[in-house]
């Protein structure tokens, strides 16, 4: 197993080790004590899963305090273009983004500490998504910023004319002015 660095503190790749045969593969997709050693100390409360069409864009979502979440993302079936923007005031990379393809075949998963944005936009005919969440789902604490601002310069790997955006996620404010009360705590 490995942790990789994206750059942005509190975003990590993990890249299990798979383990191939004549039967199919086997790998741990999460170990507390090996996530632990890497500074990863959240404890998982929900599991959240999604099936998604080619084209859809679900995102940029993320829960305020008390109820922000770190979420573990991986996916099962499909690829997806996972985007983390970071929105913690005072961190070094307030504002940046940060995309990777995520796939039932690479099996890699980001890592998303309280404070980041996030969404995906799905790249393959379909796509099943798994997170794991450090904290409940609370609607009350649910906010977002829009998929296309043009601050952030997002290439969602997909042409414009063939997103699936959902109503909601159409309405969500720009960067700019978006709910955040995150502060980066190096």
């Amino acid at each position: 197993m490995s942790f990789i660095e994206t750059g942005l503190p509190g975003l990590l790749v993990f890249e299990p080790t798979v383990f191939n045969d004549s039967r199919g593969f086997f790998f741990e997709a999460y170990n507390e004590k090996m996530f632990g050693e890497a500074g990863i100390e959240n404890e998982f409360v929900q599991d959240n899963q999604s099936r998604s069409t080619y084209g859809v864009i679900r995102g940029l979502h993320y829960q305020v305090t008390p109820f922000a979440q770190a979420k573990l993302v991986r996916v099962l079936i499909g690829t997806i273009l996972d985007v983390a923007v970071d929105i913690r005031k005072g961190s070094p990379t307030f504002g940046k983004t940060f995309s990777i393809e995520l796939s039932a075949e690479n099996k890699k998963q980001l890592f998303l500490s309280a404070g980041f944005a996030h969404g995906f936009s799905v790249l393959s005919e379909t796509a099943e998504v798994l997170y794991k969440c450090d904290r409940f789902y609370n609607k009350a604490s649910e906010h977002g910023i829009v998929y296309n601002d043009p601050a952030l310069k997002i290439d969602w790997k997909i042409p414009m004319d063939k997103a699936v955006v959902s109503d909601k996620d159409q309405v969500l404010p720009v960067f700019a002015n978006c709910v955040n009360p995150f502060e980066f705590k190096g």
